[in-house]
């Protein structure tokens, strides 16, 4: 079905959209691989414009397919390709009359892919950072929008647990949303705003990853296992982070005792979330495994908690001499700023080639009589080989 075929590509694009910005930082799921297509409709497609439009067709998408692992490659070169093999691939798809019925060559071709589970980074600049922010927003939209728009359509049932499925989609949706506010988070300590906005973004990020988890909560863990480890050590992290910025806020405010607490909790939360590190590498299961204990931004949290907590234990032995509550305090923050929403997603305008004329070339009693609904056997699909990129040393989110 050419809109699973449509999915399986945007995953991908999602995910080259950030993979080498901040490589060990985020986990991701392993790349869709896909059999080869050669569009060649011999004896369907009746005249040079017919011909025409499959021969793009399969330029288009071997250039799309080569840019997801060209280490350098940028969204606009991304999105370029993209919208050019869409334009075409969408031909097949709509009726050009505008009717509601379904084009003729609907079921013309059949794709074969991996499936994610079941199937098988460098200091970044401002301008990095906002590639990275703004495709994570983009690829939450595509989710949403195939979701609502096209996977509802599919005449084949959705396999539970496999790519198409809701809880699927709908963690690939909110972890896009996770990892863009993340870089929210970054930016906004870097230049130094407000402890209670940063304790507030990082309270909102934490609830996204935890949501995340709970939506493959009912997946096997034996393909889900790895994913929710990710999303596990991620939740405690950002948790650790509104629990240290909540104290700084606490302390501005004359409240020693409580931002002693909340510091406290704050360790709490990075010591789980360092003993999740270790048991996510150590799980076995689909996709890269990150490696955000050794990661500058890891660790600068931990000396940040430590530093924070001292001072406030000092402050309070002087001047406040406050008790430590027994409870921590209750986070009830609302981020009124850096919030991420999906961006509305389209697919691209049909291509020019395709006029009635062209559409009318593809004659389907043309099509082999032995041509069935089932890919052939002898279709190979082949993994997609991703360049191995070392992190530098300082590697960090630096954006300044």
């Amino acid at each position: 079905m050419l809109t699973l075929c449509m999915l399986s590509e945007i995953e991908i694009w999602r995910e080259q959209h950030y993979r080498r910005k901040m490589t060990h930082w985020f986990h991701r799921n392993p790349l869709k691989a896909t059999a080869p297509v050669s569009f060649n409709f011999y004896g369907v497609a009746t005249t040079p414009a017919a011909t025409k439009v499959c021969n793009d067709l399969r330029l288009s998408r071997s250039r799309l397919l080569e840019l997801f692992t060209d280490s350098s490659c940028n969204p606009e070169m991304m999105k370029n390709a993209t919208d050019l093999y869409f334009s075409l691939l969408q031909g097949f798809i709509l009726s050009l009359d505008d009717s509601s019925q379904e084009c003729k060559l609907r079921y013309i071709q059949n794709f074969k892919w991996t499936d994610t589970l079941q199937g098988q980074v460098p200091n970044i600049t401002e301008d990095e950072a906002k590639d990275v922010h703004r495709s994570l927003k983009i690829a939450a939209g595509i989710f949403k929008h195939l979701k609502e728009s096209h996977i509802p359509k599919l005449i084949t049932p959705v396999e539970k647990g496999r790519d198409l499925e809701a809880r699927l989609i709908d963690s690939y949706i909110i972890q896009c949303q996770a990892e863009a506010q993340e870089v929210t988070i970054a930016r906004a300590i870097e230049l130094k705003h407000n402890p209670g906005l940063i304790a507030a973004l990082a309270y909102e990020t934490a609830n996204f990853y935890q949501k995340a988890d709970q939506t493959l909560a009912s997946l096997d863990p034996t393909y889900a296992g790895k994913w929710r480890k990710y999303l596990n050590l991620k939740t405690c992290f950002y948790m650790a982070y509104a629990y240290c910025y909540h104290g700084q806020t606490l302390l501005a405010s004359d409240k020693c005792g409580e931002a002693i607490r909340s510091l406290q909790e704050s360790e709490k939360f990075f010591a789980k979330a360092e003993a999740l590190c270790k048991e996510y590498g150590e799980t076995k299961g689909p996709g890269t495994t990150a490696k955000p204990s050794g990661h500058l931004f890891f660790r600068k949290l931990g000396s940040l908690i430590k530093n924070t907590l001292e001072k406030c234990q000092r402050e309070n032995g002087f001047i406040y001499f406050q008790k430590v509550p027994a409870e921590a305090p209750q986070l009830e923050l609302k981020a009124n700023y850096g919030l991420v929403e999906p961006v509305p997603f389209e697919f691209p305008a049909l291509n020019a080639h395709w006029t009635p004329e062209t559409l009318a070339a593809f004659d389907l009693t043309k099509r082999p009589k032995d041509d069935t609904a089932k890919p052939k056997p002898d279709e190979e699909v082949k993994p997609l080989k991703e360049p191995d990129i070392k992190p530098q040393k300082d590697s960090g989110c630096q954006i300044s």
